[in-house]
């Protein structure tokens, strides 16, 4: 089968590969241009583990095609920290313990980034429906949704 040469914007950089008219935008991502950070957890679309930004849209990067980046900008999980340190809602899940295996935080970390980034202020339900998509089978939803609340106030720049 031929390659197809797809050129995108990954995390801000232009970036060229090669791939399989069926490979999937994850494999990709993970095979190709060797960004690992998002994750596989169901290859389905079920589970939100591989959740990335696709112009500006929250898709799960295994129902895409990897040709169906041509020319159009992808965010994952690697390009959401900056030089000068974490985003605030890695922050805020690592200080409230809101993670344990790590597979599906890439993926809510991405959504709840999404999220904040059109609704700054979003109460408890609005995250809860934001993050629907999203499933983690270790540490429960408490402390994913305290984090993002705890993100988004200080992000507005409000004490916690």
């Amino acid at each position: 089968m031929s390659r197809t040469h797809v050129t995108t914007t990954v995390n801000g950089e232009r970036r060229e590969f090669l791939c399989e008219p069926q490979q999937s935008l994850l494999d990709v991502l993970r095979d190709e241009l060797q960004l690992t950070g998002t994750k596989e957890g169901c290859a389905t679309g079920d589970c939100g583990a591989c959740s990335v930004m696709l112009d500006d849209r929250l898709v799960c990067s295994c129902l895409v095609l990897g040709v169906e980046a041509e020319a159009k900008s992808i965010d994952t999980i690697e390009g959401i920290a900056t030089d000068e340190g974490l985003h605030p809602l890695q922050e805020k899940f690592l200080e409230h313990a809101a993670l344990q295996c790590g597979v599906c935080t890439p993926g809510f970390i991405v959504a709840a980034k999404a999220l904040l980034d059109q609704n700054p202020d979003p109460d408890e339900q609005q995250i809860r429906y934001w993050l629907a998509g999203n499933l983690c089978r270790c540490t429960g939803y408490d402390k994913i949704i305290r984090a993002v609340q705890d993100a988004a106030q200080t992000m507005r720049g409000e004490a916690s």
